[in-house]
């Protein structure tokens, strides 16, 4: 019998390739140690959540496999649950009463930061590019967060504050409107792109402005009926058992809605949050809520695991300039986009200062949007028309070439995007002095 080391090593491998649950098991536990080995040198514990999955994934010993046929799609539903009770931890955040006291400034913070995101990006593509329509889509992604991290961070800490507040609402509303900004954007670039072709575009702007807007303000309505039905339920219930069984019902019930419907699944179960929390007595969304931190620490360490086997480091070295440039603009216009909207807004002063810092994670949302983009214009460079006018007017950035630079330069940057933002949003809330002195207690 053969017992050499790449005997045994095949073995394991087909092992854990044959047991979902085997390799999930093992994850969450060597992931539990990893977590611990990063707070020891004062990191965020999903930093070392993700790397293993890093390990674990195509960039390692490949035992997280990506792409059709790999076993990581079969892992999808656990991303998707987790974030949406992610998407309900925030909206239990966002009382009425919370925000009134942040004033109008939280949703001018909001415009300003997605929208300078947005120009800054556009601007400094342009200029290197020389291509509008690539332009427009690169500055579509830019305004797009990854709440899961700066959650996570929020919650390993106990975080509470002015700032804590403000992050909890940007990182909750800033995807509504990135949708928004996404579906004109695009709808402009492929117009403009039709048009350098000699090509008349097929839809107008407001016509594929549409979709978006019904996905929002459908998300809105289901996740209110789904909310108001839930707190009518949850008012009857003491044990703590029994409300954490309702809750995760009720997260895995709109999550599934959502995805069924093709609405947001973090602005669906956002809204059920914020419905509990502004319909609900303080006491009894105190009651709802306080199982979940018995169950959040075991979502982040899946979650980020997986996120982190996503992260196929290969794609590095494919950021370039273009890369470069997406990642300085975006982080220079969420930090002074909101900056200058705190000020504008007048915000206290830690929220003007270190805003910024926390709302640079970048992950899903983004990836979701360039694969769009991909589809879409890769779909528009097999029409036989702009084939044709495509080889006649020689455009060096064309619709295929547009598809394959935005996929590959968003996957690339959202590896950055996603290991420095939890540490600056540490960074942010430690400064702010929104941590307290003795955060080791309160690991996951």
């Amino acid at each position: 019998m053969d017992y050499s080391l790449s005997h045994l090593t095949a073995v394991v491998t087909h092992a854990f390739h044959s047991s979902a649950l085997l390799l999930l098991g093992t994850a969450t536990i060597i992931g539990y140690y990893c977590g611990g080995l990063a707070r020891r040198i004062t990191l965020p514990s999903i930093i070392g959540f993700m790397l293993l999955g890093v390990v674990l994934g195509p960039s390692g010993l490949e035992l997280f496999t990506p792409g059709p046929g790999g076993n990581l799609e079969h892992f999808g539903f656990i991303t998707e649950i987790a974030l949406g009770f992610v998407a309900f931890t925030i909206g239990s955040e966002l009382s009425l009463a919370s925000l009134r006291r942040l004033g109008r400034g939280i949703m001018v913070i909001i415009l300003t930061e997605s929208l300078v995101a947005f120009g800054l990006v556009t601007l400094s593509v342009y200029l290197l590019s020389g291509s509008l329509p690539l332009a427009l889509l690169f500055g579509a992604v830019a305004p797009a967060s990854a709440p899961a991290g700066t959650v996570a961070v929020i919650q390993e800490y106990r975080a509470r504050g002015p700032l804590t507040k403000a992050l909890y609402a940007v990182v909750g509303f800033d995807d509504g409107l990135a949708i928004v900004i996404f579906g004109f954007a695009a709808a402009l670039a492929q117009s403009l792109l039709l048009g350098e072709l000699g090509l008349g575009g097929e839809r107008s702007l407001w016509a594929t402005l549409i979709p978006p807007l019904i996905e929002i303000i459908a998300s809105i309505v289901v996740g209110t009926v789904i909310g108001l039905v839930f707190c009518q339920m949850a008012k009857r219930l003491r044990e703590r058992r029994d409300t954490l069984i309702l809750v995760f019902g009720t997260v895995l019930l709109a999550s599934g809605l959502a995805l069924q419907c093709h609405l947001s699944l973090i602005l669906t179960n956002m809204v059920v949050g914020f419905v509990m929390v502004n319909t609900r007595s303080e006491a009894t969304t105190h009651r709802i809520i306080a199982p979940l931190h018995d169950v959040m620490p075991l979502m982040f360490v899946l979650f980020f695991c997986l996120a982190g086997a996503h992260l196929d480091l290969g794609k590095l070295p494919c950021l370039g300039v273009l890369g470069l440039a997406y990642i300085l603009a975006r982080s220079a216009g969420l930090m002074g986009g909101a900056y200058g909207g705190a000020l504008m807004g007048r915000m206290p002063t830690t929220i003007r200062r270190y805003l910024g810092l926390g709302i640079l994670s970048q992950a899903g949302v983004a990836i979701g949007l360039s694969l769009i983009i991909q589809r879409d214009f890769a779909r528009l460079a097999a029409r036989p028309d702009v084939q044709a006018a495509t080889a006649e007017a020689g455009l060096h950035w064309h619709a295929g070439t547009i598809a394959g630079a935005v996929i590959t330069t968003i996957t690339a940057t959202c590896i950055v995007f996603e290991i420095v933002g939890p540490i600056t949003t540490k960074i942010a809330l430690r400064k702010a002095g929104e941590i307290p002195d003795t955060p080791e207690r309160n690991q996951p």
